[in-house]
């Protein structure tokens, strides 16, 4: 346990964030002076939980979001504050059920009774736009394929390296940062770490590179297709299950077809199981079914799924494979709320080892190429309400996300599902004024 009043004083800290993150993925936050960190350790900040995304009322007793203080923080660009992720509770009561972090650490604890640790990597892609978020920031990021193009990524130099340099202070262990496939898009890549330490840490990260470009007069946006016509922004999740006694990986059997353990077969199973209902939490926004279900992007490919496949080391696939005892999850996008994001894959991940579930046939042709040819796959929804339609229809999977956050979460998904249907659109004015 760590003493935040002594990491104040060790550290210099004049304020703590304490923040929790809520069902649509915002990240909210109090500031709380070190004076008082001692009493908010114990006892959690208060907040009004209906003010945010969750499903409260006025009428209900104030939430305490309560620092988990092993999570803390020091903000690198400003050293007198520190940010510490919390566990919400209801005042007079226990923990919030429908919290993101609680469904993450309750699937946490589940797969520990099994004796296992799950352990991800993340790969969050964002793009860096002027301030109003019209545009790229960068007018000469203009060419056809952009990825991975030099030029383009030194001049972003200053704000890709002072993000960079932090995740190093922090011990992330970061180890390549790019230029992606879309202009103005980028990528930086840290080490894995288990399920809750990856989610706390990409919790953060938004929150950082968000601050950073907001310092250099940019916009940074994890929106999953905030240009049309150009590559969306996926995050791609590398996942590896280990057994907590040995400290072997659960998934490696290089005997084994691609050199993926039976179980890491059942938990692949159980993905390719529930894919179609987890992705209104991959995809959870309006938006992101403008990233999966595009048309061919200016460079040439979307790099995003439309079909729950899985492969070998082949990128057109929903899930691929890339070597022994690890997979990647390619469905997810930069809307991903960080902490269900990890929950959801644990959930149907789990739900494959108790069924051993099949992932049923590899697939090593080109999707984008050749997708018609596969007539055995089920499509990923078109639209978030046919996301929020799959995930009411598997109670399974509801289940294992706990019933209080499915009926949460459907509720307010739905919501924004009818606000979304209720606005007029340019693009109504554009094609109905005249008929």
């Amino acid at each position: 346990m760590t003493d935040l009043a002594a990491f104040a004083r060790e550290n210099g800290i004049k304020y703590f964030m304490i923040s929790y993150t809520d069902l649509f993925g915002a990240q909210r936050a109090k500031l709380v002076p070190s004076q008082a960190i001692s009493d908010m350790q114990a006892d959690g900040a208060g907040f009004a939980g209906f003010a945010t995304w969750l499903d409260l009322t006025p009428a209900h007793p104030d939430m305490l979001a309560v620092p988990d203080a092993p999570s803390v923080i020091q903000l690198p660009w400003k050293r007198d504050v520190a940010w510490v992720a919390s566990n919400c509770v209801m005042s007079g009561g226990g923990p919030l059920d429908q919290a993101p972090r609680n469904v993450l650490g309750n699937l946490v604890g589940e797969a520990a009774a099994m004796g296992l640790t799950v352990k991800t990597g993340v790969e969050p892609e964002f793009f860096l736009l002027t301030p109003d978020g019209s545009e790229i920031s960068d007018p000469a990021d203009t060419a056809v394929k952009p990825c991975y193009d030099q030029q383009a990524v030194m001049r972003r130099y200053d704000v890709i390296a002072e993000i960079c340099d932090y995740m190093l202070e922090l011990g992330w262990e970061p180890y390549q940062n790019d230029h992606e496939d879309a202009n103005g898009q980028f990528e930086m890549n840290w080490k894995y770490d288990t399920a809750m330490a990856t989610a706390d840490k990409h919790s953060f990260f938004k929150f950082m590179v968000r601050s950073v470009a907001e310092k250099h007069g940019l916009r940074a946006t994890f929106m999953p297709k905030p240009i049309m016509g150009l590559t969306g922004n996926g995050c791609h999740v590398h996942v590896s299950v280990w057994d907590a006694a040995s400290g072997k990986n659960a998934f490696a059997d290089d005997a084994k077809e691609l050199g993926l353990s039976d179980q890491g077969r059942h938990f692949l199973g159980g993905i390719m199981k529930h894919a179609s209902a987890l992705a209104v939490i991959t995809n959870p926004t309006v938006n992101s079914y403008k990233r999966i279900n595009a048309a061919r992007t200016v460079s040439g490919a979307t790099w995003a799924p439309n079909t729950v496949t899985w492969t070998g080391n082949n990128r057109t696939h929903m899930v691929r494979v890339p070597g022994p005892g690890r997979f990647e999850l390619r469905l997810p996008d930069g809307a991903a709320n960080p902490y269900l994001l990890q929950a959801v894959i644990i959930a149907a991940g789990l739900s494959g080892l108790r069924t051993k579930a099949d992932p049923g046939p590899r697939h090593d042709i080109d999707m984008y190429a050749e997708g018609h040819t596969v007539t055995n796959a089920p499509r990923l929804p078109l639209n978030l309400l046919d996301a929020i339609r799959a995930y009411d229809a598997d109670p399974d999977l509801k289940a294992a996300m706990g019933e209080a956050f499915s009926g949460a979460y459907l509720k307010l998904k739905t919501q924004d599902w009818n606000a979304y249907t209720s606005h007029l659109s340019q693009w109504e004015r554009d094609t109905t004024l005249d008929i």
